[in-house]
């Protein structure tokens, strides 16, 4: 973090992160996100909010031109989307459990039921079977009070070919998602909708955990309002580093 001395300056980077403590003080309350535009920072004004709220657990690929990181404050996201020259389009913080413009674009486009195709191939054994499974499942994904439904592929028996062939008829998505915060948790979004990839990989990055989920989002990925309430407890405590002593 910035030294107390550093805050010198910096008045605009201030009244950016007190906007954000007041966005996480409002979605304790009510549950509501928030977003606070960063595009009017001067360079060293955004260095400044950068350095305060570092990098938390989580990290967000959308496409080619959306990225998203999770702050040290869990709840708080540094959002950045670029143009295809690399030109900034937008620069916010979000506050909230996820970035919604991102996850807005997981399933943009996204197929809502996947067709078998008429021959599955050598060594395809238990996927037919699965993707029967998932089209039962994608049309209830967002139905109110209905779980995530999660198919653990390292508890089926299946072959590389059966990996292959859900690979190729679920598609591929547009959504990537990296959480260090359950071990390393590797989430991809599908080519149909409401549904994702998860797996976990020990510290060797080798493969213990397969799986597929049908939901809205995986919850690994999420910041839990307990999370948001710690965020403006940590918050209020740095913020009051950099204040005036006459204040």
């Amino acid at each position: 973090m910035p030294e107390a001395d550093d805050a010198a300056g910096h008045g605009p980077a201030l009244a950016a992160l007190g906007a954000m403590l007041d966005a996480l003080r409002h979605a304790e309350a009510t549950g509501e996100g928030a977003r606070i535009d960063l595009m009017g920072l001067a360079p060293s004004d955004l260095t400044f909010v950068d350095q305060l709220l570092g990098e938390g657990e989580v990290s967000v690929v959308a496409g080619g031109d959306a990225q998203a990181q999770e702050s040290v404050l869990a709840g708080l996201w540094r959002v950045r989307v670029a143009g295809a020259d690399g030109c900034r389009l937008a620069d916010y913080a979000e506050v909230g459990a996820f970035p919604q413009d991102l996850l807005a674009q997981a399933f943009a486009g996204a197929q809502a039921h996947v067709d078998l195709p008429e021959s599955a191939g050598p060594n395809i054994f238990n996927a037919p079977a699965l993707v029967s499974e998932i089209n039962e499942h994608v049309p209830h994904a967002r139905e109110a009070g209905r779980g995530p439904h999660i198919i653990n592929l390292s508890l089926l028996p299946h072959t590389e070919e059966d990996l292959a062939f859900l690979e190729n008829v679920l598609g591929p998505g547009e959504l990537i998602v990296l959480s260090r915060g359950y071990g390393n948790c590797r989430i991809r979004a599908s080519g149909t909708r409401d549904t994702w990839w998860v797996r976990y990989y020990n510290s060797q990055d080798t493969l213990i955990l397969n799986s597929i989920e049908i939901s809205p989002i995986p919850e690994v990925a999420l910041a839990a309002p307990e999370d948001i309430a710690d965020s403006v407890e940590r918050l209020s405590e740095i913020l009051d580093i950099y204040a005036p002593a006459d204040a």
